[in-house]
This record gives C-alpha cells, structure tokens and sequence, in this order.
C-alpha cells in the first residue's frame, strides 16, 4: 500500500461541519419531522409515587375532538418490566412520582394535551420510602413487593464499567437493597491506628438530571406489508434499540430499523426509554405514533443521575501518603436496580493510591425513577468526596495539595483492582500545566485578597466498542463516510479531518454519513467517551483503502506505478512528472459507467478495540464567597486535560468547557428535590430547578490541552468526554474552603447551604 501525504489537518482547529446548520436552525430534530398520518401520544402520569391503580376514566377524553385512541396497561401486552424499556404503562400499582398510566393519542399535540387532562385515575395511595434511609428500614415498603423482575438493561458496558470484583451480598427479596459489594485489601484497623491525620466525612450528592435542551422524543411507523416498524429516536444507542423492539414485537431484528436523528444532547441520558413503548402503539394503531416529552414529563419520568451518599474516613502517614480507607457508597437506583452502585465503589478503589481499604457499595431501590448515567458516571461524586479529603489531609500535614495529589493519585503503572496495569497517563503533565498557572502561583496572595483557590483532579477509564466505517467515492471527487454511530459532540468532524489527511483532500470534499441501523455498518452506542477513541483507526482504514483503489485506477490509466503517484489537493499526480493529474472524481467516474473496465471504489475499515486509554482533568478555580448571603462567585475558572493526541483543538476545548460548566452545575446549583412524604417532584420544571447559565460560569474560562500520547489510542489519542465534568466540584468546595475555611460536604453548595456552614463555624 502506498504512503499518505504529511497529515495537514489533524490538529489544526476546525469548525463543526453542522455548526452552522445548529446555529441557524436548519438542522431537523425528531420534533420537526412530520409523517403522512401520523399520530400524536401524550402521557398521563402518576400524581403518587406509590398506589394501587382503582380504575382508570377514559370515557371523557376519548370525547375530545382528535382523539383517536387511549391505551392503558389493559391494551398492551403483559410483557415482564426487567427494565424500564419493557416497563410500559403502569399495571395495577404506580412506582414513582410521574410513572406513565395511560397514552392519549390524537391527531396533533393540542387534542392529545386537552385528552389528557380528561382521563382521570382512581387511586389507593399507599406508603413510600424516597429517601435513602427509609429505603433500608426494616420496615420499608417494597418497591417489587414480589422481587425485583428480570436482571435490568445493564449499559455498564456502554460507559467502560464491566466486572468490578468483591464479594457481592445478595440481600433478603423482602428488602430495598438489592446488592452489596464488599472490597477490603490489606491491614485497614492497623492502618488507621498508624495514621498520621485522618480525615472522616459523609458527602450526599442529589438526584441531578442530564437535561438536555431536547427532551426524549421518537416516532414509530409500522409497515404494513412485512410486518416491521422504523423508529426515528434522538436516541445515543440505535442498535440497541432495534434490539429491544425487535425482541418486544416478536419480529427479526432484520425487520426494525432505527434511524437516529440529530442529537439535541444525550449524556449518557438516552440510551433507549420509550421507543419500545411507542412501537407497540403504532403497531396496535397501524399508524405512525410520535411522543415528545414535554420538560415536566422529561423531569419527572426520564432516568437522571442517582442520589449518593458516600460515608468516608481516610487516613495518611506524615510523608502524605494515603494508608487507610474505609468507606461506604450508597447509591438510590430508584425503581430498578443499577451497576452505578459497584462501579461507584471500583472507581473509589481504582482512581487512588490506597495501601488498606474496605469499600462496600450498596444498591437501594426508592419509589422514584430509575436512573442512568451521567457523563462520567458515579466519577464525581467519588472525586468530590476523595479529593476535598485530600485536600484537608494536605492543610492538616501541611504538605502541598499538588505533592499530596501526585503522590495518591493513580499513576503509570499502577496495578489496578481488576489486575491490570494502568497504562501510560498524563497526571504528572496535567497536573505541571494547571499549577504553573498564575491564579495557582499567586494563591496566597488571593486569599488575602478575600478570594480562595481550589485544585482537583479527575478521570475517566473509558470504554471500547467494536466499530465499522465504509468509505466510497463519488462523480464529483466527493469521498462518503458511512457510519453507524451517532454524533453527539462533534465526532463527525475528526472523523472528516481523519479521512481528508488520509485522502489528501480538503475537509470539504468529506461527507459524512451516518445511516440508520439498515443502512450502516455497526456502530454501537455513543457513550462513555468511546466514539472516537474506536473509530479513528476504522475511518482512516477504510480512506487508505479507498485511496489505494483510486491510485490503482490511475496507475493504469496513467501508465504509471502506484507507488510514483500521489494524491494533492483532489488531483492524482506523478511524482516529479509535468504530466496532465487526474482528479479523483475522474477515477471514480470510470466506474460508474456501461461496460466500465473497473469495480467501484469501496472500501471498509474494521477495528474490535481491546483496551481503554484513560484521560485526566485537572481543575483550578478561583471564588469570592459573600458571606453576608453565602453566594460562591466563580471568577476564574481553568482547566487542563490529557487529551493523547488532538485530533481537533477547537470540538476538545469545546468538550473540556461544556463539560466543566456541567461539573459547576453539580457544585453550586443543580439537584432534584422530592417531598420525602408523597414522594412528589417539587423541582419539575427549569423554574425550580437551577442550572449555570454563563452569568454563573466565571469571568472567564480557559481550557488547557496536553498531549501525553496514549498506549493504545490511534495517533495515541484519547477519549475526551468525561474527564471535564469529573473534578469541578471538588475544586469548588476545596476553593470555598481556601477562602473561608469551611468544608462544604452536600451538594450542591448553594447559597443557603454555604452560609448556614458560615454560620455554623
């Protein structure tokens, strides 16, 4: 095969080639697309989070002018809820604040809103346990009074959390925790009894949702002719949905396809909710079905990340050294059981340097909505409670917080819980990067000033997928990428820029293609920081052999060898040769004609990634806090990342600025309330609940990229995602306690919360 040309583009920052379709509105989301005959579904939801259902009125909504049906439990099938895909609508008894009980469906959404309105539920509350502590009483009331069903949708997979090791407990089935993982390693009494400092905390982290601009949306149609059914979903996993209603209906999976519509953000929240919901419903109506959740509906019956509580003690020698650990992580799964719960635990064993420890993680089930993941999930609740420890153990032996972070932090090397060695990261190289930086130098003089300085370091492992790209080539010279993977956060672009350098084209002369699940090779799911970690090596694989295929063409109608041509700017050139190039929409034209003398040009690339390259994000931030109103200002805010390699600066520092104004959500603003007597939502709507806007993002914000070339990533690159999100929480508490002196332990550190513990010391 021949050599490429000297890469150009990779590296270079490179606009997103949908921006300009996002910026101005043009780009089509499932909520704009509108189908001969298509009907529309709105939910009707549970007023309690626990109740028998008595009997449901329906006689008065299907009286509304455009309403076509209304289904409720009795009209589908009984199928066993293992998950909440295959949960449905509510049968017999309500679960949770918001559970769906029944399904208007209209002729546009106005009917169906007024339908809904019309059904009224006759109810017999009964007992709830919603908070953590009332789940785990003796005398709880059961979430599965029966036992929980079937074994859940696990998408630990998806987010590069498979087996975690310990010794599991399998609880009574009369109880709300559903699993116990117990990991203990070395002396811990003997450790603590040695210890120099010992630090013991109990940190709570809220239920905080995804929220995505777009909410959860899909249509279904069902084909009447062979009995299949396409999806159209904003979903982040089209095979797995093909999987699931395929499975549901009975039909191969050959007969479902499953186009993936423009992502209006995912993270992690989109998985797979209501399509298989809605399939059935189109195939019940044989008409197509479109349900778009409105925000409350969002809010209330999606899957949001978990309430935690994490119950820790550590201890250290005086050279700063952390010997001892003891903690407990307790995960609320709300209605289904999570693998949250154990990977919560391995990442506490598996991000940190601990000689002793015992880690238990417990899964408990409360009537509120299931759960899912959240960039980076359980990773900051982990490190918000690890690394603010860190720090205090840092103040309490006065070794520097930087030296107290290199020396517990996982390092190259390292072994792993699983057995593993850590492979090679850059902690050292982020951590020299955020510390040179002035707000770090000038810290001192900061806090005189009235302001603090927090640090914190996060992670994330990653995960692999197999993937698949085929690459073909146009009349025009235009060079088609098909992929089967969705595009969240700008993948399309690196993967443009990859197939551009391969080619020797320009950017512009890329189309990507991202088919749905019948026209594209495999693609897996988009999630934990994996996309283009495992389809870099596909996409250029396939370019390379399209353009070996091209230079084959030329070399015979140029009465050339392959190995003297080269490809420039689009045209097909001899080496140190004047001779007249040919372009390659040329070549590509002589195969696509009657009685042409050439096959097609055609190529795919096909990669099965074994390993994960891990990345790490260092945090710096600088606060005022007012302490007359407990208000934490951001004033600056920085963050430097081990990226691998930068496929494309500007999408990474897009992804470490986005993910890091998330990561101030989750610190000063964002969590989900419930009344912990009926169970009900009390923070349903973007009125209640408080998200950063960038008012509250700081002065000013700036990314820092280094490049630590990973072991197994092409071109030694790494996933990107997850890493920003992870340590800005820590960082915050860690700056408010620079600048007062107080610990701040729940989130998020809001204003009342901060001057009570003003107050308070």
């Amino acid at each position: 095969m021949t050599t490429i040309q000297q890469r150009t583009t990779i590296g270079q920052p490179t606009p997103l080639l949908d921006g300009k379709e996002k910026v101005t509105g043009h780009l089509r989301y499932v909520a704009d697309f509108k189908l001969h005959g298509m009907l529309v579904a709105q939910m009707v939801q549970s007023d309690y989070a626990h109740a028998k259902i008595m009997a449901i009125h329906t006689e008065e909504a299907l009286k509304v002018d455009g309403v076509v049906a209304v289904l409720t439990a009795e009209d589908m099938p009984n199928l066993q809820p293992k998950s909440r895909q295959f949960l449905l609508l509510a049968r017999d008894r309500v679960r949770f604040y918001g559970q769906p009980i029944a399904l208007v469906i209209a002729e546009n959404e106005y009917a169906a809103a007024d339908g809904a309105e019309k059904v009224v539920v006759d109810y017999e509350p009964l007992s709830a346990a919603i908070s953590i502590d009332d789940a785990m009483a003796d005398d709880a009331p059961l979430v599965w009074e029966n036992g929980v069903p079937g074994e859940g949708n696990d998408d630990a997979e998806a987010h590069g959390a498979g087996v975690t090791g310990g010794v599991h407990v399998d609880p009574s089935a009369h109880s709300n925790i559903v699993d116990i993982d117990k990991n203990t390693k070395g002396n811990v009494d003997a450790a603590f009894a040695d210890a120099a400092h010992i630090v013991e905390r109990t940190f709570t982290i809220p239920v905080v949702h995804q929220n995505s601009l777009e909410t959860h949306g899909m249509i279904a149609q069902p084909d009447p002719v062979t009995g299949g059914m396409t999806i159209w979903s904003s979903t982040q996993g089209p095979f797995r949905v093909r999987s699931d209603v395929a499975n549901t209906l009975g039909i191969s999976e050959s007969k479902v396809r499953v186009v993936p519509t423009p992502v209006g953000g995912g993270f992690g929240g989109k998985l797979g909710l209501y399509e298989v919901l809605i399939a059935i419903t189109a195939q019940k109506l044989n008409r197509p079905v479109r349900l778009i959740l409105s925000r409350m509906s969002e809010m209330s019956a999606a899957n949001p990340a978990p309430n935690m509580r994490i119950e820790a003690k550590l201890g250290c020698d005086v050279t700063g050294n952390v010997t001892a650990l003891s903690a407990k992580v307790i995960v609320d799964s709300g209605i289904y059981p999570s693998w949250i719960a154990n990977f919560a635990g391995y990442t506490l064993r598996a991000l940190y340097r601990v000689k002793n420890y015992e880690v238990e993680a417990i899964n408990v089930l409360t009537f509120k909505t299931s759960i899912a993941a959240y960039r980076a999930p359980a990773a900051t609740a982990i490190v918000f409670a690890m690394d603010t420890m860190l720090d205090e153990l840092s103040m309490l032996s006065g070794i520097d917080p930087v030296t107290m972070h290199a020396l517990n932090h996982i390092q190259t090397g390292d072994k792993l819980p699983n057995g593993n060695n850590m492979p090679t990261v850059g902690l050292n190289e982020t951590l020299d990067a955020i510390t040179a930086h002035p707000i770090w130098q000038n810290r001192d003089q900061l806090r005189q000033e009235g302001y603090g300085v927090g640090l914190a370091i996060g992670a994330w492992f990653g995960a692999v997928e197999p993937s698949v790209a085929d690459c073909r080539v146009d009349r025009d010279g235009t060079i088609n990428l098909h992929i089967g993977a969705v595009d969240l956060t700008g993948s399309s672009t690196s993967f443009a820029m990859l197939a551009a350098d391969t080619f020797g084209v320009s950017v512009d002369k890329i189309n990507i293609v991202f088919g749905d699940t019948t026209s594209a090779p495999y693609g897996g799911t988009t999630a934990g920081s994996r996309t283009t970690y495992s389809f870099a090596k596909a996409v250029t694989e396939a370019a390379e052999a399209a353009r070996q295929q091209v230079l084959e063409i030329a070399a015979e109608e140029l009465e050339a060898a392959v190995d003297d041509l080269d490809i420039v700017d689009g045209q097909i050139v001899v080496k140190g040769s004047p001779s007249e190039p040919m372009s390659i929409g040329d070549i590509a034209a002589k195969t696509m004609q009657f009685g042409g003398a050439y096959a097609p040009i055609q190529a795919n690339g096909r990669v099965a990634m074994q390993t994960v390259s891990p990345g790490y994000n260092a945090q710096l931030v600088q606060v005022k806090v007012d302490e007359e109103t407990g208000e934490v200002h951001i004033i600056k805010h920085v963050a430097a990342q081990d990226v691998g390699k930068a496929l494309n600066p500007m999408a990474i520092e897009g992804q470490i600025m986005g993910g890091a104004v998330q990561g101030l959500g989750w610190a000063l603003y964002e969590g989900m309330t419930y009344d912990e007597q009926s169970g009900q939502l009390l923070s349903g709507t973007w009125l209640d609940y408080t998200m950063p806007t960038a008012l509250q993002a700081g002065e000013g914000f700036e990314a820092m990229i280094v490049e630590v070339p990973s072991d197994d990533g092409f071109m030694g690159m790494r996933g990107v995602g997850e890493p920003p999100v992870v340590p800005t929480a820590a960082a915050v508490a860690n700056a408010i306690a620079h600048a007062t002196g107080v610990r701040l332990t729940q989130l998020p550190m809001n204003s009342p919360r901060v001057l009570a513990a003003l107050n308070k010391s």
